[in-house]
């Protein structure tokens, strides 16, 4: 799966303490060459290592406690 010639850049958006949000159907390849597609509008990749959906968010960032700033 790939973009389309004349679609223009894939969006991808870092959100802060969140997901990496990528505009479009996108096609993921894993560290052991495997490759996995989602063709949602925007897919939220898992950054924070906690989801049960690898390689994509399932929203377990937002259980993690913030630690407070010692100042």
């Amino acid at each position: 799966m790939g973009r389309e010639t004349g679609a223009g850049p894939a969006r991808v958006r870092l959100t802060e303490d969140g997901p990496v949000l990528v505009s479009g159907p996108v096609e993921v390849e894993l560290p052991d060459g495997t490759r996995v597609t989602s063709r949602r509008p925007v897919t939220a990749l898992c950054t924070c290592r906690r989801t049960r959906r690898p390689p994509f968010c399932d929203t377990s960032h937002r259980a993690r406690v913030r630690q407070e700033d010692p100042t």
